[in-house]
Order: structure tokens, then C-alpha cells, then sequence
């Protein structure tokens, strides 16, 4: 049986939540990744789009878990495509998870601070704002970028504490990626949550010892 989703929410003053398979639909990234840039990738480099997809696989596996692997200037400079405008004219397709925007309004009338922490580029984050008016439900919203460390790093939370000071203890993180769920349990934060269903055309995943939830109106 899953323990349960929700939270006491008198003992939370902070909420830190996630973009990309929190609150947005990851069908979109998992889309423009393994699907779009390997076409444009073949198309630029005249390629098929599977010789294009197995060149570009272990790019990708090697960047994995840096900056480099949410940096559009890393990618526009490896693959020699413009990966910004890219995803600008794909950005029609950036969705809310289903309930994710409402959870996001309940939330700011419980008083609480709402904060927005991405790995994503700082671009990518002004693309899907554009798209979804999204950083009007935030208090704050922060790309990792300017810290020079993605939330999976221990370096992140030290640095991101000093600029947006909050109480580890009485703080809520929802992330869908267990490697930053990790470092920001040993960062000490208290609540922490781990979204299933990030791509909501796959099936929920394992969360492991993190209790789970399949869509944000679980928490409250």
C-alpha cells in the first residue's frame, strides 16, 4: 500500500516545486529530445533519423546530470542547430500536468511561498513562461543555472540557501527526479514528494523510499 500523499500543511511555510514533470508535462521534453532535435540534427547533417538518434545518444548519456545537459548554449554549440529557436516554435505543445495549475492557485491561497526551482535553462524557462504565464503563480522562480549547479549537487542548495533564505524543516520540494530528491534530503529539507507520472502518456515509475504522488491535488 502507498503511504500517503499528503502533507500537514500547518507545519509548511515554504513550497518549492519543480518544472519539467512536476508541473509541466514531461511528453513535451521527452518529445523535442529523442523525437525533433534528432530529425532537425538529420536534416542539418544529412542523416536518417535513426543514424541521427544513435549518434546522438551517447552525447546525451554523457551529459547527463550536469549543466551541460540543460544548457541550450551547450546543445546549440554540440549539435550546431539553434536549439532555442527550436523550442520556441515547438512550444505550442508545453502542457500543464493534469491538475497542476489548480494545485498552483490553492496553494498561494493557503498563504504559503511558492517558489520555482528548474534545472532548465534560463531561456527555456522564458520560452514556457511566454507559453503558459507560469511565473505568475510564483513568489519567486529560479533557474540553477546562475548557481552554477544543478539541484542533483549539494553546491545547488548551499548556494541557492544564501538566495532565497527558508527553514529546511518546514519546507515542501516536489520534484520528479530522484537524484534531486536525494540531495535535497541530505540538504535536510523536510517534506519531501516525488511526482510518478512526469509524461503523462507513460506509466507511473518507481519513486523507491520517496513517498509518491500521481498528480499535485494528491497533497492537499
Amino acid at each position: 500500500m502507498r503511504a500517503t500523499a499528503s502533507v500537514d500543511w500547518s507545519a509548511i511555510d515554504t513550497v518549492f516545486l519543480d518544472m519539467d514533470g512536476t508541473l509541466l508535462d514531461l511528453a513535451f521534453d521527452n518529445w523535442f529530445w529523442q523525437e525533433l532535435v534528432p530529425q532537425h540534427y538529420a536534416l542539418r547533417h544529412g542523416l536518417g533519423t535513426e543514424a541521427s538518434k544513435a549518434l546522438l545518444a551517447p552525447k546525451f548519456r554523457a551529459a547527463a546530470g550536469t549543466m551541460d545537459w540543460y544548457c541550450i548554449d551547450h546543445w546549440t554549440r554540440e549539435l550546431d542547430l539553434d536549439i532555442g529557436a527550436i523550442k520556441r516554435a515547438a512550444a505550442t505543445a508545453v502542457r500543464y500536468l493534469p491538475g497542476a495549475e489548480e494545485f498552483l492557485r490553492r496553494v498561494r491561497e493557503r498563504g504559503k511561498r511558492c517558489v520555482l526551482i528548474t534545472n532548465a535553462h534560463p531561456e527555456t524557462l522564458a520560452i514556457k513562461d511566454e507559453r503558459l504565464a507560469l511565473l505568475r503563480h510564483f513568489d519567486a522562480g529560479y533557474s540553477t543555472h546562475p548557481f552554477a549547479a544543478p539541484k542533483e549537487h549539494p553546491d545547488f542548495w548551499r548556494r541557492f540557501g544564501r538566495a532565497e533564505p527558508f527553514q529546511a524543516s518546514r519546507t515542501l520540494f516536489v520534484d520528479d527526479s530522484l537524484p534531486v530528491l536525494d540531495s535535497a534530503r541530505r540538504f535536510g529539507i523536510a517534506w519531501l514528494r516525488a511526482v510518478r507520472r512526469p509524461d503523462s502518456r507513460l506509466p507511473p515509475k518507481e519513486t523507491q523510499d520517496f513517498v509518491a504522488v500521481d498528480g499535485l491535488l494528491e497533497l492537499l
